[in-house]
C-alpha cells in the first residue's frame, strides 16, 4: 500500500528553476505525482499544462515552460511527471501505466491545483492523453498542441520505441549515454550537436550515487509487450474530432516515424483551421527550442483570444422571450 500523503504537498525545494516551484499531488489511488509549477493562479494568461512522452519527464519542458510563463502575458505553467516517471512515484502494478489511469491522474492534478480550462502541450503519449482528456472533459481544454503525435500512431515507429524502452544498457557517464543515444537515433536527428546529445542523455538518465539510472520505471516496457506490428494501434479520430471547439496545433518532425505526413493531411481535412508545423532534420519528437518556442507562445495567445470571444458571446447572449 502507498503511504498516505496530503492531497497537495510542496517539495522541499522551491524556485529550483526560473520562477518555478516543485510540488507533489496525490492521485485517486494514493500515488504521488511530481509537478513543476511556474507562476501562480493569479497570472493573467491562460494556464498551460505540459505532458511528457511515454518514457520522458518534465525536463523536456525546461526551456519552453519559462518562456510561456514569462509571456507577455504571464501564464501559470504546470508540468506533470506521469506516474513511474521522473520524480513521481513508481506504481507497483505496471498495468496502471495506462492511458485511462494517467488521464485520471491529470484530472487529479487539475483539481488539486484548480487549473481549468488550460492549453495542453502534449508530447507523443502526452498528446494522446490530452486528446483523451479533451474528449472526456471538454470544458477543461482551451487548446491543444500535439507534439509529434496524432490520431494515428505509425506501427513502425512504435516498434522502434518498444525496442529500447526499459532495455537500454546502463552507461557509465552522461557522455557515454550521449554516444549511445546518438547511435540509436542518429537517423532521426542527423544534425544534433555534441552538446544537444549530451543534453538528451541528461534527460534520459539521472546520476544517483555515481550510477546512471533511467529517469523512468523500466517496467514501462511490460506495457508494450503485447504490441504486434501486424495489429496497428486503434486510431483516436473520435477523440481528435471532439476537439472541434478549441484551437489545435500539430508539430511534426520531418523525420518522424510516429506521425506521418498522411495523418497530418487527414487531420487538416477535418480541421482546416489547424496550425501545422514541420521541423526539418528532426524526428520523434522535435526539440522544443528556437522558433518553436515563440510559435507555441503565439498559439497560446490565439487560444486566449478564442476563449475571450466565447466568454463575450455567452455574456451578451439574450434568450428569446
Amino acid at each position: 500500500m502507498n503511504k498516505p500523503f496530503p492531497h497537495l504537498e510542496p517539495a522541499i525545494e522551491s524556485g529550483a528553476l526560473d520562477q518555478a516551484s516543485s510540488l507533489f499531488v496525490t492521485t485517486q489511488d494514493g500515488l504521488r505525482l511530481h509537478v513543476w509549477e511556474y507562476c501562480t493562479r493569479a497570472a493573467p494568461g491562460v494556464p498551460i499544462v505540459c505532458l511528457p512522452g511515454l518514457a520522458r519527464t518534465v525536463a523536456d519542458f525546461d526551456v519552453l515552460a519559462p518562456v510561456l510563463a514569462k509571456g507577455p502575458p504571464q501564464r501559470r505553467v504546470i508540468c506533470i511527471d506521469s506516474r513511474g516517471r521522473g520524480r513521481s512515484e513508481y506504481d507497483r502494478n505496471h498495468l496502471n501505466y495506462s492511458l485511462v489511469v494517467e488521464t485520471t491522474d491529470i484530472i487529479s492534478v487539475l483539481t488539486a491545483l484548480a487549473v481549468s480550462p488550460a492549453v495542453f502541450v502534449g508530447s507523443s503519449r502526452g498528446g494522446m492523453l490530452a486528446m483523451q482528456l479533451g474528449a472526456a472533459h471538454p470544458t477543461a481544454v482551451a487548446g491543444i498542441v500535439l507534439h509529434d503525435v496524432g490520431p494515428v500512431i505509425e506501427a513502425r515507429g512504435f516498434a522502434r520505441i518498444k525496442s529500447y524502452v526499459g532495455k537500454l544498457p546502463q552507461p557509465r557517464s552522461f557522455e557515454e549515454g550521449a554516444y549511445m543515444l546518438r547511435r540509436l537515433m542518429d537517423t532521426q536527428f542527423p544534425k544534433l550537436t555534441d552538446e544537444q546529445w549530451l543534453g538528451a542523455a541528461r534527460r534520459t538518465w539521472q546520476m544517483t550515487d555515481g550510477v546512471c539510472r533511467e529517469t523512468y520505471d523500466a517496467r514501462l516496457a511490460l506495457t508494450l509487450a503485447g504490441f504486434d506490428i501486424e495489429r496497428p494501434i486503434p486510431p483516436m479520430w473520435n477523440a481528435f474530432d471532439s476537439l472541434a471547439h478549441v484551437p489545435v496545433m500539430v508539430i511534426r518532425g520531418a523525420n518522424s516515424d510516429i506521425l506521418s505526413v498522411e495523418t497530418v493531411a487527414a487531420m487538416k481535412l477535418r480541421r482546416p483551421d489547424m496550425e501545422a508545423i514541420e521541423v526539418p532534420d528532426q524526428g520523434h519528437v522535435p526539440l522544443l527550442q528556437g522558433e518553436l518556442l515563440q510559435q507555441i507562445a503565439r498559439f497560446a495567445e490565439r487560444c486566449e483570444s478564442a476563449a475571450s470571444a466565447k466568454l463575450t458571446a455567452s455574456s451578451t447572449y439574450q434568450p428569446a422571450l
